[in-house]
């Protein structure tokens, strides 16, 4: 029987945030979880581009040529074009992202003897370029703020008279001049070409999201619950270790070199991550665990997230277009007097406890808690509204692939029990009754551990620095069928 087990260590796909992978790096840390460890490329093909220094040249690849401005306040604001002929040229068979494809190509066939039968390869066509971006190295960089997108060297037309020319490259300078100082920039290296891409979603949590709403309902009850689990049973050195070593990965930090904006002061606690449960850690707060699933929020991960008092996170992308960030605020120092705020793009905003707020991470951000004590928030990766259920679907598969290497297994036997086990991996835990602190003696319930693998949902460990879960996505709580049963599939959306 053959596995693909064996590729894991040679692989050149490595996750980061929401995204399937950064290319040029091994696969360990992307089948670990969130906070596995990465190593740099040594190869300079392996990105499109540099996001460190080397700013003010222009930067050739086999894939796009970009041009950075120099200044010097960490957003780099080069631009890429996505490849034409990389989106449509077929992935060898002899790599583990050919093997993804290939399984890819045959669950949504046309003719394929699965579930998605009825579905036509051009449905998932947008899939298949983002996994062929990645494989190929390509990052993609915009400029998604306003000031009508003028290039740099874009040229008047000759046509226009005196007066109309003079308004208009007046217009082209001042346009110019804001995009040399905007931090309104997407990067991308999983990206799925054609989502819109703005900073702020506050229409779509208002008018379109049903789940915001009943989501944001149960604020004081997720609150609640986190106090009395997370805060009040570690409020002494013996509550801490007990809530350690009942949960896993407790209060993990960013700790992959992608992640180190982040800094040392930003922790997770996770509940879902890439569309797979945590049992353990949902039998810790049901009461939350069960309103994400009610709601039916498109999440691809969910988890509670810390920020120390008096530390800031640096301006950073989390790398993936095809989801969306979400904050539900349930601890803010000194709410309401703006301590404690959030940046994305050029316009920022302070923590309010309750208000629900969604954005989009790929593009630059960054944040501080000003203030004396922690902030708290349940965070949440969604998928992006204009993706379809069939995308939704083809993303979560390539996730599950990732997460459980044998669904690529040439053994048929072997591949479906990987598929069933990666599918019961996505099934809502069987929970505790209540949330109390004093359920951190229970058994955890639910299932993990054991079986096909590769991913960290079986294995407790924890602490606040195992470099666990260190800190971004994963995927949707369910690929089809709960996510249509509970109205959260379809368009869904993210971070």
């Amino acid at each position: 029987m053959r596995t693909i087990r064996l590729f894991l260590s040679a692989a050149c796909i490595f996750r980061v945030g929401s995204g399937f992978a950064r290319p040029g790096v091994g696969v360990a840390g992307f089948v670990g979880g969130r906070g596995g460890e990465s190593h740099a490329s040594s190869s300079p093909s392996s990105r499109a581009t540099d996001g460190g220094g080397d700013r003010g040249k222009t930067t050739t690849t086999t894939s796009t040529t970009t041009t950075t401005p120099i200044i010097d306040d960490g957003i780099d604001r080069s631009t890429t074009v996505p490849p034409a002929s990389v989106a449509t040229t077929p992935l060898s068979s002899s790599t583990l992202a050919g093997r993804v494809e290939r399984a890819l190509l045959s669950e949504f066939s046309s003719g394929g003897d699965n579930k998605n039968k009825n579905n036509n390869n051009s449905n998932i066509d947008r899939v298949l370029a983002s996994w062929r971006y990645l494989a190929a190295g390509y990052e993609h960089r915009e400029y998604v703020g306003g000031g009508g997108g003028l290039d740099e060297d874009e040229e008047d037309e000759d046509d226009e008279d005196t007066s109309s020319s003079k308004s208009k490259s007046k217009s082209k300078s001042k346009s110019k001049s804001r995009r040399s100082t905007s931090r309104c920039y997407q990067h991308a290296p999983s990206y799925v070409p054609g989502l819109t891409a703005r900073t702020w979603w506050d229409d779509h949590v208002d008018n379109h999201a049903g789940w915001a709403r009943i989501l944001g309902g149960s604020y004081r009850a997720i609150r609640d619950e986190f106090v009395d689990v997370a805060l009040s049973s570690s409020s002494s050195s013996s509550g801490h270790e007990l809530l350690r070593s009942a949960g896993n990965n407790v209060w993990a930090g960013a700790l992959t070199s992608d992640a180190e904006s982040y800094g040392e002061g930003w922790k997770t606690l996770v509940l879902l991550n890439r569309g797979q449960w945590d049992a353990t850690n949902a039998n810790l707060f049901p009461v939350t665990s069960r309103a994400l699933r009610d709601s039916g929020v498109p999440a691809v991960e969910a988890f509670f997230a810390r920020m120390a008092p008096r530390s800031a996170i640096r301006p950073h992308s989390d790398f993936t277009n095809f989801v969306l960030t979400c904050h539900l605020p349930l601890i803010v120092p000194m709410n309401g007097t703006n301590r404690c705020r959030l940046t994305v793009g050029d316009e920022t905003r302070q923590w309010i406890e309750g208000r629900l707020t969604l954005f989009d991470t790929s593009i630059y951000h960054d944040a501080i808690n000003d203030a004396d004590e922690m902030r708290y928030v349940l965070m949440m990766r969604v998928w992006h509204p204009e993706l379809t259920m069939t995308e939704i679907e083809a993303l979560q598969f390539v996730y599950d692939c990732l997460e459980v290497p044998d669904m690529l297994s040439e053994d048929e036997g072997t591949a479906e029990a990987a598929r069933r086990y990666a599918r019961s991996m996505r099934d809502f835990p069987s929970l505790s009754s209540s949330s109390s602190s004093s359920s951190l003696g229970g058994d955890g319930g639910g299932s993990g551990g054991g079986g096909f693998g590769g991913g960290s949902r079986g294995r407790k460990r924890g602490g606040d620095d195992d470099g666990g879960r260190g800190g971004t996505s994963s995927s949707s709580s369910s690929s089809s069928g709960r996510a249509r049963r509970k109205g959260g599939g379809g368009k869904g959306f993210g971070r």
